[in-house]
């Protein structure tokens, strides 16, 4: 079985040298493990670092893409590079490299699909109370979305076996965390918390610098990607929430215009009432076109994990020749070689 430890960095040379030192050379289940490093456009020298330090892979960008780019990135070449295994870490070595082991043992015995580290944030000292709250807040979301349990639904710190990396896409260009686990959730593919631990902290988070840039780009993370699985429940909510306003403002115009016909009053909700009504019915029409979409999408997911197979399946044949995988550069590193050590 061979696992791949993926690690999306940016600007990274200052941590990346301890992250790597600190990942384990040999894991129980594992026969073989690799590393590959995702450089999302930094501008100083992590690539030549990484390269320097044994890392096996490498995919670069000429540019920064984000987090979620880099991370789909990572995952596309480590399935194309033969993985069962996936686990993703960040460059900052916020989780302690030993933990692997307790990630990746649910998928070596079977019982899961994908993994997720729980930090326990509500014990992390550096959290403040608000991020603390909002943590909360966002995995009780995610876990009403995803009908899953997931714990710590931020954390990065997670592991997916090769069904996994088949059906899973990444589709906003924020970040994986949210929508992955509500994608994981409604395909029923097999999520397993794993109790981690956590490293002094290092440097504040590159993602979001303010709560409410968090909650203005997550919120609609979690929106969107349950309305891609459930549009009609999405938009019937908002159809019916709109056609009972509008039949409340004509009862109300009716119970008036009752009372006295000869006085025309009310007249505004009567005009506020019709058009709610007939908003609702355009978006009960959204509804019915939104789920002929969803179906059409879960067509094209069907054809890319085929897709996908077949080109595993091309990039084995060019590993066995000695080929270069397209798009990663393997730096001719000596994989971890763990069985029978």
């Amino acid at each position: 079985m061979k696992l791949i430890i993926q690690i999306p960095c940016l600007n990274e040379r200052d941590h990346i040298t301890a992250t790597f030192a600190d990942l384990p050379r040999r894991i129980d289940g594992i026969d073989t493990i690799e590393t590959l490093v995702i450089d999302d456009g930094s501008t100083d020298d992590t690539s030549q670092v990484a390269e320097a330090l044994g890392v096996h892979h490498i995919v670069r960008f000429p540019e920064n893409r984000g987090l979620a780019a880099a991370y789909t990135a990572g995952l596309d070449a480590s399935f194309r590079l033969g993985a069962d295994i996936v686990v993703n870490t960040d460059a900052d070595n916020q989780y302690k490299g030993a933990d692997i082991a307790r990630l990746v043992a649910p998928l070596v015995a079977g019982r899961a699909d994908m993994t997720v580290g729980d930090r326990n944030t509500d014990a992390q000292p550096h959290f403040s109370f608000m991020k603390r709250l909002l943590q909360r807040w966002g995995s009780a979301a995610v876990r009403r979305a995803s009908g899953t349990n997931v714990r710590d639904s931020t954390s990065g710190f997670r592991a997916l076996g090769r069904k996994a990396l088949t059906q899973l896409f990444v589709h906003n260009q924020f970040s994986y965390t949210l929508e992955q686990i509500i994608q994981a959730g409604q395909l029923g593919l097999t999520i397993v918390n794993v109790d981690i631990r956590t490293n002094p902290k290092t440097r504040e988070s590159r993602l979001f610098r303010s709560i409410p840039q968090y909650l203005s780009r997550n919120g609609p993370v979690i929106l969107r990607a349950y309305s891609m699985y459930h549009p009609g429940r999405t938009f019937g909510l908002v159809a019916t929430l709109l056609l009972v306003f509008g039949l409340s403002l004509m009862g109300r115009f009716g119970y008036y215009y009752l009372q006295n016909p000869d006085l025309s009053s009310h007249m505004q909700s009567l005009q506020v009432a019709v058009g709610a009504v007939i908003l609702s019915f355009i978006v009960i029409l959204m509804t019915f076109m939104a789920e002929l979409m969803a179906t059409n999408r879960r067509l094209c997911e069907e054809i890319m994990v085929r897709t996908r197979r077949i080109d595993q399946q091309l990039a084995a044949v060019q590993r066995a020749a000695d080929q270069p995988v397209d798009g990663v550069h393997s730096t001719g590193a000596q994989p971890w070689i763990t069985k029978g050590a």
